[in-house]
């Protein structure tokens, strides 16, 4: 329960919170929020982009205190959107969350073109297949608290009960024209069970319910270059107030990406981001498949 007093102050998973009454956790027992700690991180996202509508103003706390947001994409089945990854790593980076790129089914097709779509941010990554021994995961989430988002399909409530093996996180299919089934309705803390003959912090891992778009209406628009810090250094020769977009003549994120030193694709992602912050065009479109494909589809289209 929680405290009238807290009035109409919300308690997210991964809050620190403190009780008064029954704490024994036994059946039956009974106590209630008095007090909610100071969040250190506040992960964020948006019904949509656009804030001039009652939905894109509708902020949702994703979770509170997290260390980590872990990017779940499938590799095929259904195919990688980096349009998404982007959205999330700018939510992650305006929160001060580390994020890591977990990339699933990685028997049905490499990950060469998603990691070089992101090769200039030395994204640290993992590669997961189903016969995976899931190490250099666990060592990756030991000691912090992980956040794990995704569209629906892209086997994260898998993983997540091959690693905490007791979650019973309810598993869906993939149906024929690649929509995932949303299999999980809650974000749920879980911790990590601990490695034999190791005495660390295993850490705790926060599985969300499938999403399918990720709205940046709560990220200013000069905040959205911090999801792509591999042109950030290009903006230093742009005039004062540029708003680096494709329409703007002297903007220097042009010749940045004409030298070679940034992806044109990633470029292009940053631009449709902001034509989506600003209303222009449908918020899901930075939301296309894989690196190379170019669908512009919604992603649950």
């Amino acid at each position: 329960m929680r405290a009238r007093e807290l009035g109409r102050k919300s308690v997210v998973v991964g809050d620190r919170v403190s009780l008064v009454g029954d704490t024994s956790g036994a059946e039956g027992a009974l106590a209630r929020i008095v007090r909610i700690a100071e969040r250190r991180s506040v992960l964020r996202r948006t019904a949509d982009d656009d804030e001039t509508t009652a939905e894109g103003r509708l902020e949702r706390v994703v979770v509170a205190n997290a260390d980590q947001l872990v990017i779940v994409s499938a590799l095929a089945d259904p195919p990688p959107r980096t349009g998404f990854i982007d959205r999330c790593l700018v939510a992650a980076y305006d929160a001060d969350v580390e994020p890591l790129l977990c990339l699933t089914k990685a028997d049905l097709a490499g990950p060469e073109e998603v990691l070089g779509y992101y090769t200039e941010l030395e994204l640290p990554y993992v590669l997961n297949r189903p016969d995976s021994d899931l190490d250099a995961l666990r060592a990756l989430l030991s000691g912090k608290v992980s956040v794990l988002v995704g569209h629906s399909g892209v086997g994260k409530s898998t993983l997540v009960n091959r690693l905490v093996p007791d979650a019973l996180r309810a598993v869906g299919v993939v149906s024929a024209i690649g929509r995932g089934r949303h299999t999980s309705t809650s974000a749920v803390a879980l911790r990590l069970p601990p490695a034999p003959g190791i005495d660390t912090d295993p850490g705790w891992i926060i599985d969300t319910p499938g999403i399918r778009s990720f709205g940046l209406a709560h990220v200013s628009a000069d905040s959205l270059l911090h999801g792509f810090p591999d042109l950030v250094e290009g903006t230093v020769d742009c005039p004062p107030n540029c708003p680096h977009t494709a329409d703007e003549a002297d903007c220097g994120l042009d010749a940045w990406v004409a030298a070679g030193k940034a992806d044109p694709r990633r470029l292009a992602s940053y631009r449709r981001l902001l034509a989506s912050r600003a209303g222009e065009g449908d918020s899901r479109d930075s939301d296309q498949r894989g690196p190379g494909e170019g669908d512009r589809r919604g992603p649950d289209e």
